[in-house]
């Protein structure tokens, strides 16, 4: 997560989003950079609601607006099952190392899924509050230029973003029938992405 104080906007760390890229470009540039632990880093509305809002409006920052990336979903799903096949993770319940794609997709829709399956969801992650937290300005992972064009006009200009923490390449087919289940069950996260207007050129 980065907050920069003074042009009023918090970049949420959404996993699986280039954010990690921005931090490592913009972090020096930022008033503060949430690093560790995960839980905090990769915060989402109702964590930052709860533990952050409350310490920047006692700053003076009642104002501070929330940006989101999200990442189709299919394609974000996929990136986790990807990153989950790494070495590091070899014989850990959270690898998918020996596993079909559509047997981590069908196991991701259950209601409790398995650790290797347990990702959790971008939608229920940039969920608003009751009390009005919310996020203020969402972009579509797949429209870096909006996202740059728009830190632009508050940041000013941005140096090259660099490509960080990129998923081993695999084969990521799917059957139709199990995509079906997919849709259904994470609807949330289709209507979400689906919401968010291309900005870009």
């Amino acid at each position: 997560m980065l907050v920069f104080w003074n042009e009023r906007i918090v970049l949420l760390s959404v996993p699986k989003t280039g954010t990690h890229a921005y931090a490592q470009a913009l972090g020096p540039r930022a008033s503060m950079v949430v690093t560790d632990p995960p839980d905090l880093k990769h915060a989402p509305v109702y964590r930052y609601n709860r533990f952050f809002r409350p310490m920047f409006e006692k700053m003076g920052a009642a104002d501070l607006e929330l940006v989101a990336v999200i990442r189709e979903p299919l394609s974000w799903l996929g990136s986790w099952y990807r990153y989950r096949q790494r070495p590091a993770l070899d014989g850990r319940p959270t690898s998918t190392k020996g596993l079909t794609f559509d047997t981590f997709l069908q196991a991701s829709c259950e209601s409790d899924p398995p650790a290797f399956a347990r990702v959790g969801s971008q939608a229920k992650f940039v969920e608003a509050r009751p009390n009005g937290t919310a996020v203020t300005h969402f972009f579509r992972y797949e429209d870096q230029a909006g996202l740059r064009a728009f830190l632009e006009t508050r940041l000013g200009d941005l140096p090259e973003i660099p490509t960080l923490n990129v998923s081993p390449a695999h084969n990521l087919s799917m059957s139709p029938e199990v995509e079906g289940e997919v849709r259904a069950a994470r609807a949330s996260d289709f209507v979400l992405w689906d919401s968010i207007p291309v900005r870009g050129a």
